[in-house]
């Protein structure tokens, strides 16, 4: 395909420089967003242990009554957990208000037939780690980093454009040409593109829906005025109990009565929860739970609500595989973005998929430095430009921060509960501290040395994942392990440990038999200090 020269070179302009402000953004949520794919298994992995027998779930309905009984606020909202485990450890869980930290487990009655009760808080990391990836790293309230998100992930989808059509002259002779040698420029050219097309499926997903998610409000406001005549919310009640009027002589039935009607209307939907609501006198009962035939409107289930006395399925606009048109098209935004179908082998998918993205960012800032790369004359040392220093110092801080926060954080979950009073708050200042630390040593240090002792400290601080697990098998307190289903962590953070270790001596020999020209190696480095000594 032909396309004049001007047009190409405009576009180049553009995907450089919508790359380059967005890039490391982008790495941030890639990143995390790579480590949701197992929301599951790694709350599981965090979630510290309760010494709480479950009772049958045919014994729910007396210890429903008793909770309420001793706790009347219990009755405004509550779950009844169907298999309880590690990360759900209770037959009954409870909270003064959904969006109040403190939870509250009732699951078992103790000698003297007396309720046990406990106040608990859950896991904090998985749910740190996602709004990591939901705000690309910014540290403000949603509604300050939603619309700044929104905006990078226009510029990503105008990168994504732009660098399609870059690539469209050559694309038939350039797609599979990995030219391994020398020229870095081009090296890291071919590994661009080969990751951007063959995943550029994947990138237009994340960028339409990024863009719908933070936008969301607002989306809806102009389709609510426009449209509804300011009546949308009337339409919407998925948040509000409906009102059933009972059979004459009926009574509710019990949360085991109820999951069984729904196996018989839904066999294949696995049921996880059954979630009781009460607002201004009106009951209302929603299942929640899996069907692995179909994609959920959330990351990991569906929902739906359902008659109190007969056990019928109402309300299906989100429960998977009674949907409608409209809201089955809107669920495959979700699930097309959460990646929530098809299995352990898709979110395996999209894991990798998101550590590619991550390093099309990456690759996307090195092609930046590398076009901007002085060639080395005779007679003496080039000096670099200031701007290819300072991206790469941001580029090796900010993704070896992101990397090594991530995971002290996640190493952190075995050893904050019962030391501190919020743990949520540390999980925060544990990665803020280690992302600024790193983006500091990188400017103090430079970018050609700081690359191999940041990436040793990424090994280090991915090893921590593990060794806190082989602490608790141990016996060493306050860690604790879950066993076989905690193994899926342990093994992913060692394999990252031992890349970043390799890594790390591949950028160490990269600094010292370099090219001398490139502002990775430690001779550029000691030449620009030099330069900054004479200066001043």
């Amino acid at each position: 395909m032909k396309i004049h020269t001007d047009v190409i070179r405009v576009y180049k302009d553009v995907h450089t420089w919508v790359g380059v402000i967005s890039g490391l953004a982008l790495f941030i949520a890639f990143y995390a967003g790579a480590i949701t794919m197992f929301e599951t298994p790694l709350q599981r992995w965090a979630s510290p242990p309760v010494e709480l027998a479950a009772p049958p779930l045919e014994d729910a309905p007396r210890l429903i009554e008793a909770t309420i009984a001793a706790h009347p606020a219990a009755a405004h909202y509550y779950q009844i957990i169907s298999e309880p485990s590690p990360e759900a450890p209770a037959r009954m869980i409870w909270r003064a208000g959904r969006r109040d930290d403190a939870t509250f487990y009732a699951s078992s009655f103790a000698e003297d037939g007396s309720l046990q009760v406990i106040r608990h808080e859950p896991a904090k990391v998985a749910q740190f780690i996602d709004v990591l990836h939901q705000q690309v790293g910014l540290p403000f309230d949603h509604e300050v980093a939603m619309p700044i998100t929104g905006a990078i992930a226009l510029m990503y989808g105008l990168a994504l454009v732009s660098g399609v059509i870059i690539l469209l002259p050559t694309l038939a002779q350039d797609l599979f040409a990995m030219r391994f040698g020398k020229n870095l420029k081009r090296m890291w050219l071919d590994v661009h593109n080969v990751l951007g097309v063959l995943s550029l499926p994947f990138h237009i997903i994340m960028a339409l829906t990024a863009v719908v998610f933070a936008f969301h409000d607002q989306f809806y406001d102009v389709q609510n005025h426009i449209n509804y005549d300011d009546q949308l919310s009337a339409m919407f009640s998925l948040d509000k109990p409906q009102q059933m009027a009972p059979p004459p002589g009926a009574s509710a039935l019990s949360p085991a009565q109820l999951i069984a009607r729904v196996s018989e209307q839904a066999p294949t939907f696995k049921v996880s929860a059954l979630e009781y609501s009460m607002r201004d006198g009106v009951r209302g009962i929603r299942v929640i739970g899996s069907d692995p035939r179909y994609g959920h409107r959330a990351p990991t289930y569906g929902f739906a609500n359902l008659d109190p006395y007969t056990g019928e399925i109402i309300s299906t606009d989100y429960f998977p595989g009674r949907q409608d048109g409209w809201f089955a098209t809107v669920t495959g935004f979700f699930t097309l973005h959460f990646g929530s179908f098809g299995g352990a082998s898709v979110r395996w998918g999209y894991f990798l998929l998101g550590l590619g993205g991550a390093f099309l960012f990456y690759s996307g800032n090195l092609l930046w430095i590398e076009s901007r790369r002085k060639i080395e004359k005779r007679g003496g040392p080039t000096e670099q430009r200031r701007s290819a220093h300072v991206m790469a110092n941001l580029t090796i801080g900010v993704t070896a921060g992101c990397i090594a926060g991530v995971s002290l954080t996640i190493a952190a979950a075995k050893w904050l509960p019962g030391r501190v009073e919020n743990v949520g708050a540390w999980h925060t200042g544990v990665y803020y501290t280690a992302f600024l630390a790193a983006l500091a040593w990188a400017f103090l240090r430079g970018a050609a040395r700081a690359s191999r002792e940041l990436l040793i400290a990424c090994a280090i601080a991915t090893l921590a994942i593990p060794l806190s697990s082989f602490c608790a098998a141990l016996g060493v307190p306050p860690a604790w392990n879950h066993g076989g289903g905690s193994l899926l962590i342990d093994i992913t953070a060692l394999v990252g440990a031992a890349v970043f270790w390799r890594l790390a001596s591949i950028a160490h020999a990269r600094a010292v038999a370099g090219r001398r020209d490139s502002v990775w190696s430690s001779a550029a480095h000691s030449n620009e200090t030099l330069t900054c000594s004479n200066l001043s």
